[in-house]
């Protein structure tokens, strides 16, 4: 194996595959061979990475935290699952590789695009008119439908599920986009502003796309059709099925199983362990009633830990240019989903020599 094929799928490995080149040959905005995958492929990775990074943050104190095992568990390589959970892992991940792709044309990464300018000097709106420099995403949205779409060779109901919700994904980068714009005019008047359109903070899109998952809408199939497997019968009961679909909503097959136990097989963690929320500044209703949705309703209980932390403290500002902390140890106070028959009076450095669970 070449050294340029070896780094094409080191580096696209997050996804488990690498486009055939004829993908590449309908586009003639692209170069051909090894090098233009390397071109990408880099971001898609950064891309799909900060999808996941967010995934964890979005689902962080419920029961299901978006283990590490989500993206393969999603794809065809392991186990092809069609929950609502799956559905939200592709469209997150799906968007942030467009959001990767697009953010780096816009900064000059690639030689093959920059900003988007197709609207400029045209009016807008009353008082303002296209102008300056607008994030590309047109240009991203292309490139990460050839890595990301391209892994669902399938024609089933699952596959076409994944490419729906990666299209979710997609829409959710447009969708959230902002209008910025410039001031011109005598003396600042702003008689007339030029803008354009950049890409929103992809927190924004995970917050979207999280309320996407609370309302997604489950497929019920016609299971006597279904079970035709690829024939004509099946095909059109799936579409039958997507063509009441709108084009945001994210969907899924299958419910989702039991996130409070452990399952190997699955990759699901369990809850026992998992840290939870009882008291702290500035929580939500959602973060405080974490330890009743993690450990109580689960069947487990909540075990106070003592934790020690080094934190810095009596900061000082020194002149000029300088601030010089202590270092600052102290107890605090974290709770943890535990079994109900574990001892609840256990030594302290067993607790302590516990704390290190995975998650």
């Amino acid at each position: 194996m070449k050294r340029s094929t070896f780094l094409i799928l080191s580096i696209a490995g997050v996804y488990g595959a690498v486009l055939h080149a004829a993908a590449w040959s309908v586009n003639n905005f692209l170069m051909t061979g090894p090098k233009a995958y390397l071109t990408y492929s880099s971001s898609v990775a950064a891309g799909a990475h900060s999808g996941m990074e967010e995934c964890k943050f979005q689902f962080g104190w419920e029961r299901w935290n978006c283990p590490e095992s989500a993206l393969q568990l999603s794809t065809h390589n392991r186990l092809r699952s069609a929950t609502r959970e799956t559905s939200f892992v592709h469209a997150i991940s799906s968007a942030g590789v467009m959001y990767t792709l697009t953010r780096n044309c816009s900064m000059g990464d690639f030689e093959s695009c920059g900003c988007d300018d197709s609207r400029n000097g045209r009016v807008g709106g009353r008082g303002w008119v296209w102008g300056g420099c607008s994030d590309n995403v047109e240009f991203g949205e292309r490139i990460s439908k050839l890595f990301v779409d391209a892994l669902e060779t399938g024609h089933d109901t699952r596959a076409l599920i994944n490419l729906h919700n990666n299209e979710v994904g997609r829409l959710a980068v447009k969708a959230t986009m902002k209008r910025a714009c410039k001031c011109h005019g005598v003396s600042g008047s702003c008689s007339i502003q030029t803008c354009w359109l950049q890409l929103a903070e992809f927190r924004e899109i995970g917050n979207y796309l999280k309320i996407k998952y609370d309302q997604a809408h489950k497929l019920e199939m016609d299971k006597r059709r279904m079970r035709a497997g690829n024939s004509a019968d099946s095909r059109g009961a799936t579409a039958e099925t997507f063509h009441h679909v709108h084009a945001t909503e994210l969907v899924f097959l299958e419910d989702s199983p039991d996130y409070c136990t452990r399952n190997a097989s699955l990759g699901h963690h369990g809850t026992e362990g998992r840290e939870c929320l009882q008291t702290g500044k500035n929580l939500s209703q959602w973060e405080k009633r974490s330890c009743r949705r993690l450990c109580t309703e689960c069947g487990l209980r909540v075990e106070e830990r003592r934790t020690e932390v080094v934190a810095s403290c009596n900061c000082k500002f020194h002149w000029c240019c300088t601030v010089r902390c202590e270092q600052c140890r102290q107890l605090v106070a974290k709770h943890f989903c535990a079994r109900r028959d574990a001892t609840a009076a256990a030594p302290n450095h067993i607790k302590r020599r516990n704390k290190g669970h995975k998650r």
